[in-house]
């Protein structure tokens, strides 16, 4: 998610390089929860709960299954590879 992200550039490099981030980002069409989403995150954050999986991930699953892409670019590998998504068997994870 864009807020977790910022949120690493501010804090490794500062916030010059964070209102960079925020430019750069200006010129995509970011996708965001839908009233529908949040039932099905809540649902992840339970079934996950012993693991746990936080809300950002969830929100992440979930935008990943009603897009229908099986692609999520993040660092943290660990959850993604543990959560199995309704639409396909695994995600495929870029992290460079």
């Amino acid at each position: 998610m864009v807020a977790e992200a910022a949120y690493l550039v501010g804090k490794c490099l500062g916030p010059r390089a964070e209102a960079a981030f925020f430019r750069g980002v200006s010129t995509f069409d970011i996708e965001a929860p839908i009233p529908h989403d949040w039932m099905r995150i809540a649902d992840l954050v339970e079934q996950y709960a012993d693991f746990p999986l936080g809300g950002t991930d969830a929100s992440v699953v979930a935008l990943a299954e009603r897009l229908g892409t099986d692609t999520v670019i993040t660092l943290d590998q660990r959850h993604f590879r543990a959560v199995r998504p309704r639409h396909c068997p695994a995600f495929r994870l870029l992290s460079e």
